[in-house]
């Protein structure tokens, strides 16, 4: 899908509003829905819009550059479409089929559950749940506790919970120098109850196993997902350096900026490459073997990196007005910085 440029003018105009408001303003939001953003990877049975993952990741870079809160979000709201096939049809139903549906959660194993009657009682805090404000389910992992001690100290057994938002207390406390706007807050369960049927297992498909994106490898998902976002970060960011270092008449800085963009470029060129050879690989044989993981993996990093260094090497050249949190150059450099600490792309 394209995005016209009313469509980018629109967002970008609610940059400053979205950072400052601590979250994405409604009509954003509501975009976001009517374009079924957060559908990318649901299945049509279940109102989604689901989209190959090559198509998905260019989506995710597109999305980032024009605005990183905006990128971001649809991100890991998108990202949760990868549970379907773990849960039932009647549960997927339940998370899923509805415009708004979204989920927000976390893959740290920082609660616990203890087994009761048709389900668990669960304890927690769980930290950057990117789109807490407004999702709709949450999903969070737990060490299974029995007796207040977890069941086995050197190899803990873990559930994974699916819990509806009155069960979950937001703590605000997302406090970064960028992507400010995603409410990355933590989630807090006091002994709330989860029944079994809203509990699933990576190990077990329950539904919908033969959509091919649900064969893609999770880390592989994951590690593409936050590249394709970097990617566009950097992409907006040297966009706003050319037109400041064009504003200063700067003709050293914008030699170096064009270098940087050739460079960036031959990489991102290089992690698509990959990208849709993994792709059309996982289309023939139905799965990846792990040397195609091992540079799946390296690529993302690569493209992180490639994309970081953006940052790191043109800011300085900017002067003392890029240092302005207001300014459009100030804004995707926090993002992108902020963006490209995340563990997955940190190798």
């Amino acid at each position: 899908m394209g995005f016209t440029q009313q469509e980018i003018g629109i967002i970008r105009s609610q940059s400053v509003q979205m950072e400052r408001g601590g979250a994405v303003t409604p009509e954003v939001l509501q975009y976001i829905y009517d374009k079924k953003l957060f559908h990318l990877f649901v299945t049509d049975d279940l109102e989604g819009n689901m989209t190959p993952l090559p198509e998905a990741i260019r989506i995710f870079q597109e999305c980032s550059r024009i605005d990183g809160n905006f990128g971001w979000i649809v991100t890991i709201g998108a990202g949760g479409g990868y549970f379907v096939p773990f849960m039932t049809e009647a549960i997927g139903r339940k998370v899923y089929a509805r415009s708004e549906a979204v989920i927000a959660g976390s893959g740290a194993t920082t609660g616990t559950a203890r087994r009761a009657l048709g389900g668990y009682v669960v304890n927690g805090r769980w930290k950057y749940c990117s789109g807490s404000t407004h999702a709709t389910t949450f999903t969070a992992n737990a060490v299974l506790e029995q007796e207040g001690r977890a069941i086995s100290s050197e190899s803990p057994q873990l559930v994974t919970l699916i819990m509806n938002p009155d069960q979950v207390r937001i703590d605000h406390d997302w406090n970064s120098f960028g992507l400010k706007a995603t409410a990355s807050h933590s989630m807090v369960v006091t002994n709330a109850f989860v029944p079994d049927e809203m509990t699933f297992s990576f190990s077990e498909y329950r539904s919908h196993q033969d959509e091919l994106l649900y064969k893609y490898p999770f880390l592989a998902f994951a590690q593409t997902s936050f590249a394709g976002v970097a990617m566009g970060l950097a992409d907006h960011f040297l966009e706003a350096s050319e037109a400041l270092l064009r504003e200063r008449g700067n003709e050293r800085g914008l030699e170096q900026l064009y270098k940087k963009q050739e460079d960036f470029a031959r990489q991102k060129d290089a992690f698509y490459s990959v990208l849709d050879k993994s792709w059309e690989e996982l289309g023939r044989k139905g799965s990846l073997p792990p040397e195609m993981e091992q540079r799946i993996s390296s690529e993302c990093i690569a493209a992180a990196k490639a994309s970081l260094d953006c940052g790191l090497s043109l800011f300085p050249m900017l002067g003392l007005s890029a240092c302005m949190e207001d300014t459009e150059v100030n804004r995707t450099w926090r993002d992108l910085q902020t963006a490209c600490q995340h563990a997955l792309l940190r190798g």
